[in-house]
């Protein structure tokens, strides 16, 4: 299968390790993965920020990238969101629409589209807190929500996770709750921002978590960053890195 990767900005500029894991694992899974070299920011902050116009710069820059994939793989469901649904450049054009529809976030590629359910090379002999980010959760659907117990219960990276041997759940009291990061938010409502942060983190070190996973490095960017001030011993793993055979 021919897989075009998209690596967020952030992930290019902070964690270029998890945009190596993704293309690994992608690569063990037998897809042919192809960057386009002059990729850069999908626009997101911008638009999120209500720069609609200042960002369809880098969102049409996006599509002339993509163009002719029929896969676009990310390790980041904000930035496939951002995609998908809100992509302002050009919106009546063929190439925007097949785009949008083309792109996905890591997790929904790996459960949905591969229907991989199994990773024989990963073993990770530790305890875990997931943390399904807000826009996967409630954009994506990539699980069901605690606060609706009447819906069936569901969850597609713990379903990929309980694949790897070896590993073990924290179960936090308030597992849905967001973060605090919020894209800008976190830049313009900084204190709020980081109390969340903190709960967030405490409430999965006090459930026993080795480690906090997400498919989302942004959030967990966040988490660490909080961890860190706060003296925390939880570290941080994306999504992509267990799967890929991160020991820890």
């Amino acid at each position: 299968m021919k897989v075009a990767l998209f690596v967020p900005c952030y992930v290019d500029a902070f964690f270029p390790e998890v945009a190596i894991a993704t293309l690994e694992l992608l690569e063990r899974l037998g897809c042919e993965v192809h960057y386009p070299l002059e990729q850069t920011c999908c626009g997101q902050p911008l638009a999120y920020s209500g720069c609609e116009a200042e960002a369809a710069g880098a969102e049409a820059l996006f599509v002339r990238n993509f163009s002719g994939f029929e896969h676009i793989v990310a390790p980041s469901g904000s930035c496939v969101h951002h995609v998908r649904e809100h992509f302002a450049a050009r919106p009546g054009h063929d190439d925007v629409r097949r785009v949008r529809g083309a792109c996905h976030d890591l997790v929904d590629f790996l459960h949905d589209v591969l229907r991989v359910r199994e990773f024989p090379w990963a073993e990770f002999p530790h305890t875990v807190g997931l943390h399904v980010g807000c826009t996967s959760l409630r954009k994506l659907g990539q699980a069901s929500h605690s606060e609706r117990p009447d819906s069936p219960a569901f969850s597609k990276p713990r379903a990929l996770l309980s694949a790897v041997k070896g590993i073990r759940f924290a179960s936090p009291q308030r597992p849905d709750e967001c973060c605090g990061f919020g894209g800008t938010f976190s830049v313009t409502e900084e204190p709020v921002s980081a109390r969340m942060g903190y709960d967030k983190v405490l409430d999965h070190g006090s459930a026993g978590a080795e480690y906090i996973v997400s498919g989302d490095m942004s959030c967990l960017m966040h988490q660490k960053g909080c961890a860190e001030r706060m003296g925390s011993p939880v570290r941080f793993l994306h999504i992509a890195q267990v799967l890929n055979g991160a020991h820890g």
